[in-house]
C-alpha cells in the first residue's frame, strides 16, 4: 500500500480487518516497526477522534508523530495550478508540500469540503496535490468526498460484534442499512459516500440505503445497493443501522428536508433484527439519534469510535512495510 485515500487502495479488506484485531488485541505487536520514521498529522479543519487515535496508532508502532494545524497555525494555503496569489492564500502546495516530503516519511491529511460548488469538492483537488508534490504515502483523515479510516472502522466494528455475539441475520447475509438522518446544518457526503464504498465492495450483506427524496448520493459510491425512500420498509430485519445525516448531492449542499420522523427511535428498532446502531460521532442527541437508542445496548457508537485506533494503526502498519 503506497496511499490510503479510499478502498480501492486495500487489496483485500478481510486482511487488513484481521490485522486490525489483532493489534487491538496486542497493541504492541510490531512496537518497533516504526522507530527513526515521522509521521504528520496536518488538520484543514478541526478533529477529536480522527487526531487522538491516529496519534495513539502510531505511536503504538514507534513513529514520532507531529500534529500541524494548518488554519491555526500555518500559512492560508493555494492549491489551484497557476493561481495568481493576490488574495488571501500565503504560500502554493507547489512550495509548502515537498518540504513536509523532507520533514516526514509519511503525511496524514484531514480536508472538508466548501459544500458550495460539487465541482470543485469532488475533484479531491486538496488531497491530490499533496500525494502529487509531497513525494511519500499520503493518508486521509477525511477528505471532501470520502472518510476511508472511518470505514474501515466500521466495517472492523461489524466483523468483531459479528464474531463475538453471534449474530444470526434472518437472511443468508448480514442486513445492513444506512439511514439518513435530520440535522441542524448542511453536512458533507464524505461518511455516507465512503460507508456505501466499503460496504458494496466488502460484499458480505445485503445493504439498503434509505434516505427522502432528492438526497441521492453520487451513484459511483452507491452501484450495488438497494435504494428506498421508505425508513420504515428499509429497516425491517436489518442486523445493523448505520445513521447519518448528508446534504443534498445534485443540487449541492443543500437541506430540503429536516423531517424529525427520519431520527431513529426505539419503536423504530422494533422494525429491525434487534440491529446494533452505528454512528460516526460527534452526534447531534435527539435530533440524528434519540437518548433512549444512544444509551441503549443497541447502541455501538463507542465501540466503534475506539476501533478507530486498530484501523489507523492496520493502515499506518501496511504503508511501512511497503514503503521501508
Amino acid at each position: 500500500m503506497r496511499n490510503f485515500i479510499s478502498v480501492n487502495d486495500v487489496t483485500d479488506i478481510n486482511v487488513l480487518v484481521k490485522k486490525a484485531l489483532m493489534y487491538k488485541a496486542n497493541p504492541f505487536a510490531d512496537k518497533i516497526l516504526g522507530i527513526n520514521k515521522r509521521v504528520g498529522l496536518l488538520f484543514l479543519n478541526p478533529s477529536m477522534r480522527t487526531r487522538l487515535s491516529t496519534q495513539i496508532a502510531a505511536q503504538n508502532l514507534g513513529m514520532d508523530v507531529i500534529v500541524f494545524n494548518v488554519d491555526k497555525d500555518g500559512w492560508a494555503l493555494e492549491f489551484e495550478e497557476e493561481a495568481i496569489m493576490s488574495g488571501n492564500t500565503v504560500e502554493h502546495v507547489k512550495d509548502a508540500a515537498p518540504i513536509m516530503g523532507k520533514y516526514f516519511d509519511i503525511l496524514c491529511i484531514r480536508t472538508f469540503p466548501s459544500l458550495k460548488n460539487k465541482e470543485d469538492d469532488y475533484s479531491e483537488l486538496y488531497i491530490k496535490q499533496f500525494i502529487k508534490y509531497s513525494g511519500i504515502p499520503v493518508v486521509s483523515l477525511e477528505s471532501a468526498t470520502l472518510h476511508p479510516l472511518q470505514s474501515l472502522t466500521d466495517i472492523i466494528t461489524i466483523n468483531e460484534i459479528v464474531e463475538n455475539e453471534k449474530v444470526k441475520s434472518k437472511k443468508e447475509k448480514l442486513k445492513i442499512v444506512l439511514t439518513w438522518a435530520p440535522h441542524v446544518k448542511p453536512l458533507p457526503q464524505c461518511v455516507a459516500n465512503s460507508f456505501a464504498e466499503w460496504v458494496n465492495k466488502w460484499g458480505n450483506a445485503d445493504f439498503v440505503i434509505t434516505h427522502p427524496e432528492d438526497y441521492d448520493l453520487d451513484e459511483r459510491f452507491t452501484k450495488g445497493a438497494t435504494i428506498i425512500n421508505d425508513q420504515d420498509e428499509a429497516l425491517k430485519d436489518a442486523d445493523f443501522v448505520y445513521v447519518k445525516n448528508w446534504s443534498t448531492y445534485k443540487d449541492y449542499g443543500k437541506i430540503y428536508c429536516n423531517d424529525p420522523e427520519w431520527m431513529l427511535t426505539d419503536e423504530k428498532l422494533k422494525l429491525t433484527n434487534n440491529a446494533k446502531v452505528m454512528h460516526c460521532l460527534p452526534v447531534r442527541r435527539n435530533v440524528e439519534l434519540s437518548d433512549e437508542v444512544l444509551d441503549s445496548k443497541n447502541s455501538i457508537v463507542t465501540q466503534e469510535a475506539g476501533n478507530r485506533v486498530w484501523a489507523a494503526q492496520a493502515v499506518l502498519s501496511e504503508i511501512l512495510k511497503s514503503n521501508y
